[in-house]
């Protein structure tokens, strides 16, 4: 039997899967590890937590399968995309990383569209210049920590520093790559004009592969460390959406996820380079070569219920250490009371600003209607249609460029909430489905690594082979009809506040 091993290097932890060739999960293992927010907006990482993450669980997952390490043929990386990560001359991290819901460049993002139109940048990256894209971030560097920028001397996307430890080798690929602002994303390479109009040195920047081409093989000491063998091919792999879009089958025209993590993502696969004028929704390129992928994504998602969790459950998360179940099955029972709508309240879930469809850093979370009557199962309930509200933003948005999707699938911690995943039914007014197969990301990128080691013909023929539906959740009309005028609401409450959202800032 072969084997392989996907890694996801997530924000609030890595997870390592062992997968037998047939799909199956052999053994897995995860390591959290901290955020930093030294300033409100800010958003950072130590690249050697995810390192040392990475190691171990690797160790971890080898040892425990006691699998033969000739028998692990391939390594997939997937991760949170947009991290800028930057190496010294001797290797050594700079400084922590700058991640993807970090919002202080927006100063950098004016720079970019006073340094080349909005339209032109739209033509070539496929987006207008963003906040939490990487480029923005390697400028605020460049003006901010001159001496810091001065030291670098290699650029790398937060798997694609993973890729380095294991294999030594400089590299991304293609869907990762695509959300640094710096991809050609129709041509699948690096922009000589971007490059130039920033004044970045493409010798900065790693080789741009296809996911599933192979990048280097393990390090000898890497080997000697974690049990590998140092013939194990390790693939391009893809960011954590793409990766998640191979892992649940959206990997052909007319198929979607959509997937609540610490952010929420509504993600349709494209044979067609597809590209919104507006700069509202995101297209790069997808893991399956020669194919694209358009995706909206709510920044405060997941992260949002997680907050009132820590801040206002503590008695929830004791009972759910008490019984020994999640405390997220406590919540799901507490919400599924409440009507909904939520007793006339709505939340904004724009506590890391947002990217669809406002692309605007200063925005922020907030509760509009709460009274007396209202309980904290009320907005826990909230929390959960403001998210979904949110991503049906961004489904609105796909739908007017003309994606047709037939089926939308639901993953991340959040698709594993009944609840959530018949409000997205009723918000969206389709079938909600889930696969069989729950390690999204990780799956993914195993199967693009089969790929790479010749154990599946294709992508597309992996995943028809190794990925099936599951649960499916169906539209309720009535509520249907409901949520349709609280989302007016809601939208309106956006244009309301943008302009108090900028006074805010300012204080």
């Amino acid at each position: 039997m072969n084997y392989l091993i996907g890694i996801d290097v997530g924000t609030s932890a890595t997870k390592t899967v062992l997968f037998d060739e047939k799909g199956q999960v052999v053994v897995s293992a995860s390591r959290e590890y901290p955020l930093y927010q030294p300033e409100n907006g800010w958003a950072e990482q130590k690249p050697e937590d995810w390192r040392d993450a990475v190691l171990e669980t690797i160790s971890q997952v080898v040892k425990e399968s006691k699998v033969s390490k000739e028998d692990i043929k391939g390594i997939g990386l997937s991760g949170q995309m947009h991290g800028l990560v930057m190496l010294d001359e001797k290797n050594e991290v700079i400084r922590p990383s700058i991640i993807w819901c970090d919002q202080r460049t927006g100063a950098e993002v004016e720079d970019m569209l006073s340094i080349m139109p909005r339209e032109r940048w739209i033509e070539i990256t496929a987006n207008p210049p963003l906040t939490g894209w990487t480029a923005a971030k390697i400028l605020w560097v460049k003006k901010n920590e001159p001496e810091n920028y001065s030291r670098c001397r290699h650029i790398l996307l937060p798997k694609d520093y993973i890729r380095f430890v294991l294999t030594g080798n400089y590299a991304t690929e293609v869907s990762d790559a695509s959300g640094m602002q710096l991809l050609d994303v129709p041509g699948r390479c690096w922009s000589e004009e971007v490059l130039e109009k920033l004044d970045i040195d493409p010798a900065l920047l790693g080789k741009v592969y296809e996911s599933c081409e192979v990048t280097g093989t393990v390090l000898p000491e890497i080997a000697g460390k974690t049990g590998l063998s140092v013939e194990t091919k390790v693939v391009g792999g893809a960011g954590d959406n793409a990766a998640a879009a191979v892992g649940t089958g959206v990997v052909k025209d007319g198929t979607a996820f959509t997937t609540i993590g610490t952010s929420g993502v509504v993600f349709a696969h494209s044979s067609q380079v597809t590209i919104d004028p507006k700069g509202r929704v995101h297209t790069c390129c997808c893991a399956v070569p020669g194919a694209w992928h358009v995706m909206g994504v709510t920044q405060g998602a997941g992260l949002s219920l997680k907050w009132f969790k820590d801040q206002f459950c503590g008695d929830y998360v004791k009972e759910a250490e008490k019984e020994k179940i999640d405390v997220y099955d406590i919540i799901n029972k507490e919400v599924a009371q409440v009507e909904a709508g939520s007793g006339r309240l709505l939340y904004l879930p724009y506590m890391m600003g947002e990217r669809t469809p406002h692309l605007d850093p200063d925005c922020r979370g907030v509760f509009f209607g709460l009274s007396a009557i209202h309980t904290r199962a009320n907005m826990l309930r909230a929390v959960m249609e403001g998210v979904s509200y949110s991503l049906s933003d961004c489904n609105d948005i796909l739908k007017e460029m003309g994606i047709d999707v037939e089926q939308m699938m639901a993953c991340g911690g959040g698709g594993k909430s009944p609840v959530w995943r018949q409000m997205l039914a009723d918000m969206y007014e389709c079938s909600v489905k889930t696969v069989a197969q729950t390690e999204g990301p990780a799956l993914g990128v195993a199967i693009l690594a089969g790929v790479g080691c010749g154990l599946y013909e294709s992508v597309e023929a992996a995943c028809e082979v190794l990925i099936c539906e599951d649960k499916s959740t169906e539209p309720d009309a009535e509520k249907s009809e409901k949520y349709k005028n609280y989302h007016q609401l809601y939208k309106k409450l956006y244009e309301d506040l943008k302009g108090s959202y900028k006074i805010l800032a300012g204080l």
